[in-house]
């Protein structure tokens, strides 16, 4: 039964569920730094949202470097 599973060909991973992972994940690491942000600026009572500016984009950027990342890898 195992050899037979070897002989056929695998399937190409899809596409559209990979790139829509990644857009996914892209949403939830900006989400997760804003909220994460916003949540500071409330705690330390800022009047200016100075941790929700930089958290988001610290999450911007993070979330590129995975999506440049995987883009970028060698096939």
């Amino acid at each position: 039964m195992l050899i037979h599973q070897n002989l056929m060909p695998q399937k190409p991973p899809n596409l559209l569920l990979k790139y829509s992972n990644l857009a996914l994940q892209m949403g939830v690491i900006i989400g997760l730094s804003a909220w994460g942000g916003n949540k500071l600026d409330t705690y330390y009572k800022n009047t200016i949202p100075v941790f929700t500016i930089i958290l988001s984009l610290v999450g911007i950027g993070s979330s590129l470097y995975l999506v440049l990342k995987d883009f970028i890898k060698p096939k």
